[in-house]
C-alpha cells in the first residue's frame, strides 16, 4: 500500500508536535483525520498545508471522552473507509507546584487525557485495524523523555508517560494477532509553544534554573514519518529523538 492511500489520525493536531507530524504527513501523500479540540486550530493547520490539505478531515475532539473518542474514528472511517496510522499524541501538563499541593482536579485532567485517552484511542484503532481489508496498522505514541525521567514536580506528566511505556508493550503484544504494530517516541526539547520555557530557564534536578537546548519540531516529524511509513513486518518499538545537548543522557 502506498502512502497516497494511507489514512492516520493524529490527535493534538492543532499546535506543536502534532500539527508537524499532521503536516508531514499531508505532504507525503496520507489522508488525514486532524483530532483536537479547538476546532480553530485545526482548520489553521488544514490552511498551512497548502494544496495537500484537501486530503484531510477536521474533527473537534476531546480524547478523554469516549463518546468523543468513537465519533472521531466513526467519522475517519466514514471519510476514508479505513486507518493505518494512528498518533497518540494529544497530552496536556499540570502546574509545576510541589507534588503535596497538587490538586485531585489537575492530577485527573493530566490522567484523563495523556493516559486514558490514549487507551480509549487505541482501543478504537484497534477495532478498526482488525476488521479491515487488508488488515492491521500501526499505533505511534508520544512517549517523552519524560517516560525516563521526571523534571521536579512533575509528578502527574512523569506518571502518565511512564505509564504510556507499558501501554506501548501491552498494545504491541496483543496487537501481534491482529497484524497490528506499535511503537513509541520520546521527544526531547522540540522547540513548540509547549517547550518555549526552555529557552529561558528552567528548574533542574539540583534545583538551579539552567537554559536547555531546543531542536527543530520538523525532526520530530520526519521520525513519526519514519516510523508510520514502514512495513508491517518491521517495527520501531522504541525512538528517541532529542536536542543532543539536553540535560538527559548522566548526570545533567
Amino acid at each position: 500500500m502506498t502512502s497516497s492511500s494511507k489514512v492516520a489520525v493524529v490527535t493534538g493536531a492543532g499546535t506543536g508536535i502534532g500539527k508537524a507530524v499532521a503536516l508531514a504527513l499531508l505532504r507525503n501523500g496520507y489522508r488525514v483525520a486532524l483530532a483536537g479540540r479547538r476546532k480553530e486550530l485545526l482548520e489553521q493547520a488544514v490552511k498551512d498545508a497548502g494544496p495537500a490539505g484537501a486530503q484531510a478531515l477536521v474533527v473537534p475532539t476531546d480524547v478523554s471522552d469516549p463518546e468523543s473518542v468513537r465519533a472521531l474514528f466513526a467519522r475517519t472511517k466514514e471519510a476514508f473507509g479505513r486507518l493505518d496510522v494512528l498518533f497518540n499524541n494529544a497530552g496536556v501538563n499540570a502546574p509545576g507546584v510541589p507534588l503535596e499541593e497538587l490538586s485531585y482536579e489537575k492530577w485527573k485532567a493530566v490522567v484523563d487525557i495523556n493516559l486514558t485517552g490514549v487507551f480509549l484511542c487505541t482501543q478504537e484503532a484497534f477495532k478498526l485495524m482488525k476488521s479491515q481489508d487488508p488488515r492491521g496498522g500501526r499505533i505511534i505514541n508520544n512517549g517523552s523523555i519524560s517516560a525516563h525521567a521526571p523534571r521536579p514536580n512533575s509528578a502527574p506528566y512523569t506518571a502518565t508517560k511512564h505509564a504510556i511505556t507499558g501501554l506501548t508493550k501491552s498494545t504491541s503484544l496483543d496487537g501481534r494477532k491482529y497484524d497490528i504494530a506499535c511503537g513509541q517516541i520520546d521527544i526531547g526539547n522540540a522547540a513548540t509553544e509547549m517547550a518555549a520555557r526552555m529557552a529561558k530557564g528552567v528548574p533542574q534536578a539540583n534545583n538551579s534554573i539552567a537554559v536547555e537546548p531546543l531542536m527543530d519540531v520538523n525532526h520530530v516529524a520526519n521520525a513519526v514519518l519514519y516510523m508510520a511509513g514502514l512495513p508491517l513486518d518491521a517495527n520501531v518499538q522504541f525512538m528517541t529523538v532529542m536536542a543532543t545537548k539536553m540535560p538527559f543522557v548522566g548526570r545533567g
